[in-house]
């Protein structure tokens, strides 16, 4: 039995920032009609109902117009809600899937029409494939011109990981700027590794989930020296994600407009926040 993970916030505030025009938050997921699109028994956890309309309902009151559905690993690698969630608003999403070694290239094509461009594999949670059928993933999905997300567990992975994922010669997505945490700092091996990531200039990396690295409340000031590091490194090869609905969190939610106002106090540029909230997703998700 999986313990069931907190709602969203469903009172949604208006952000006090107003981002730009084509803004797109680049991290969410959705979980609809569990009798339509049941759920894995191999998951790790039970998510609340979170249908693609309460996500879009999130995105209007945040003023953000565009998202990226990434397929979640308590559905396993059948990917039919997600597909049917990216297809209900084939102008506003995109999609991230979930695809093993022995996934056919026939429903990789699907998804690719679809509006899908990335792959995920994970050592957070069963129901995702680990790294240990990397290369084969990256390959298969290669031919679409399909990026590789990163979901690690702890951010010393990704110092054996980088070269295997350079290897591939797909483009890499790190997501939660590879859970770093604010005590382990820039000095971090992990840290290092995503920096030489990033230098390659195929490598991009979430500003997502951060208050799960953090040791302090909103705003998460603790985590300012690894957004500003990745900030200065490459800035189009920014992103940021509201993470919702956020799952695995059993006792406090934080709310999705605070989490644009934090955004836009981690990041004080202008000229930056459009790089990383319209410019920098409108390329690598293809809007």
């Amino acid at each position: 039995m999986t313990k069931p993970c907190l709602p969203p916030d469903p009172a949604t505030r208006k952000p006090g920032y107003k981002a730009p025009a084509k803004s797109c938050d680049s991290h969410s997921h959705i979980f609809e009609d569990f009798s339509r699109f049941p759920l894995s028994p191999n998951r790790s956890f039970t998510p609340p109902e979170a249908p693609v309309s309460s996500l879009l309902q999130m995105l209007d009151i945040l003023g953000i117009e565009r998202g990226v559905v990434v397929h979640s690993s308590a559905y396993g690698t059948d990917t039919r809600a997600s597909l049917a969630a990216v297809k209900s608003a084939p102008d506003r999403l995109r999609g991230v899937a979930v695809t093993g070694a022995d996934t056919p290239r026939e429903l990789i094509e699907t998804l690719n029409r679809a509006g899908f461009c990335g792959t995920r594999l994970s050592t957070v949670v069963k129901g995702t494939p680990g790294f240990e059928a990397l290369e084969k993933i990256a390959s298969n999905v290669k031919p679409f011109n399909w990026h590789i997300a990163v979901h690690i567990d702890k951010s010393s992975e990704l110092v054996d990981l980088a070269p295997r994922l350079l290897a591939t010669g797909n483009d890499i997505v790190i997501d939660h700027i590879a859970r770093v945490r604010s005590d382990e700092g820039v000095k971090a091996p992990g840290y290092q590794s995503l920096l030489e990531l990033l230098a390659s200039g195929r490598c991009w990396v979430k500003l997502s989930a951060l208050h799960r690295c953090s040791s302090l409340e909103y705003p998460w000031a603790d985590m300012r020296p690894l957004i500003d590091g990745v900030i200065s490194a490459r800035p189009d090869r920014v992103l940021w994600g509201t993470d919702w609905p956020h799952v695995n969190q059993y006792d406090s939610m934080q709310n999705d407009g605070d989490l644009l106002d934090a955004f836009a106090t981690w990041v004080n540029d202008e000229a930056t926040r459009h790089k990383i909230l319209v410019e920098n997703p409108a390329e690598l998700y293809r809007f």
